[in-house]
């Protein structure tokens, strides 16, 4: 079975390649889905107490993830400890997750994937490439933030040329060119890629 990354930058569409995969039989592991999974553990709420203070917490007891988010994407050596605690995390829930799939491949969703060597671990990575001018003002959008806070969530993010460098495939939604045959097409070219190493 493959592992295949499937990563790019805030507002790429990244979650929209990841549900088309989805759609075509893929298991897709959602990293940031499994990171709030993580977050929810006692151990690991523990380990960002003691980082952060108990100021991230909510009246429920819950890490608020907004808040940890504003004090992470403003601080990058914050942001290196959070990641120190939720990568390891989630990388073993990808282990995990893995033992239980029968397919010829399936595909890791992760926003982070060369910035932490995670590509060493996986048999390939898929690049989605957005251009600034259509993310920016997706992301800003969707996440309902501010234009001056996404800026600041790309400029803790691999720069998107070199993603595109280092991946082993590329998709472009640049609302120029159709997502979908791109994703069918490889998608294809991931089976035929498969049955060969199988």
């Amino acid at each position: 079975m493959l592992k295949i990354g499937l990563t790019g930058g805030i507002g790429s569409g990244k979650s929209t390649v990841a549900r088309l995969f989805g759609m075509l039989g893929v298991p897709v592991f959602e990293s940031d889905l499994e990171a709030r999974k993580c977050m929810a553990e006692p151990a690991v709420q523990a380990k960002l107490i003691g980082l952060f203070g108990e100021t991230i917490l909510l009246e429920t007891g819950e890490i608020d993830r907004r808040k940890l988010a504003s004090l992470v994407f403003s601080n990058a050596s914050k942001l290196r400890e959070l990641n120190a605690v939720i990568h390891p995390a989630v990388g073993e829930r990808f282990k995990n997750w893995c033992t239980e799939q029968q397919a010829p491949y399936v595909i890791k969703e992760a926003a982070i994937v060369f910035e932490h060597g995670l590509e060493k671990q996986l048999d390939g990575v898929i690049a989605v490439y957005s251009p600034d001018s259509v993310r920016i003002p997706r992301a800003a959008k969707r996440l309902q933030l501010s234009v001056a806070e996404i800026e600041q969530r790309i400029a803790n993010q691999m720069p998107q040329e070199e993603v595109r460098r280092r991946a082993n495939w590329l998709i472009f939604n640049d609302e120029k060119q159709m997502v979908i045959p791109q994703v069918i097409e490889l998608h294809q070219q991931l089976l035929t890629r498969a049955h060969e190493t199988a």
